[in-house]
């Protein structure tokens, strides 16, 4: 097993949808706590991996702001899902892995991605998939490059269904119960409200990996 797995992947934010339950507006770039989502989710993602993505079909110049590759799942705002996003990230990275974050989940754990690439070499998985709450999380995976023409042949089928392509794989489903409350995401405005007034507490220094929730 690879002591280091950081060498290993590369980090994509979705950040390509549609994000219609907050009227439309381009999600990554709302503010929390005086910092974009997609600033809180990159700066969580970085230190575990060795390059980070941001997947986006709108403002592009907008997200080239915080110093990441920007690459697009299609032309213009297509908006096709999250396996679209995926696809685009394993056509782009230079290493043999993806690790995927949707742009809306700032608290993502610090051992994240340690965790994610341990259980998919211990049961030797087509990839793996973030479980937590009872339920498996499909845009929170680790996705092998080798898997890129498989995934483009299953949108150029229709397949498009996040979740029914991953289990084509053998899916590692990788526990977070000790932690889930940290990929706590904001779908709605009411969401994001309630984040911005727990943030004092849910957004102090982690002491795992050694950088926080805030400060952008």
């Amino acid at each position: 097993m690879t002591r280091d797995p950081t060498v290993l992947l590369t980090g994509v934010v979705l950040a390509g949808g549609r994000a219609e339950r907050m009227g439309g507006h381009d999600k990554g770039l709302l503010p929390l706590a005086g910092a974009p989502l997609v600033a809180r989710a990159i700066r969580r993602l970085r230190p575990q991996v060795v390059d980070v993505l941001i997947s986006a079909n709108r403002n592009l110049e907008s997200y080239r702001q915080f110093g990441c590759r920007v690459i697009q799942d299609g032309q213009g705002e297509q908006f096709r899902g999250p396996l679209a996003g995926i696809l685009a990230a394993l056509r782009a990275a230079e290493t043999p892995y993806v690790l995927t974050a949707p742009c809306d989940s700032p608290l993502l754990p610090p051992d994240y991605g340690r965790r994610m690439w341990e259980t998919l070499e211990r049961e030797r998985a087509g990839l793996a998939v973030a479980f937590f709450d009872g339920s498996w999380q499909p845009v929170f995976a680790l996705v092998p490059v080798a898997l890129r023409e498989d995934l483009a042949a299953g949108l150029m089928e229709g397949k498009g269904q996040v979740g029914r392509w991953l289990r084509r794989h053998r899916p590692a489903l990788v526990e977070f119960s000790d932690g889930s409350a940290l990929f706590r995401n904001i779908n709605t405005p009411e969401d994001l409200a309630r984040l911005e007034l727990d943030w004092p507490v849910v957004g102090i220094p982690s002491q795992v990996g050694g950088f926080d929730g805030g400060g952008l």
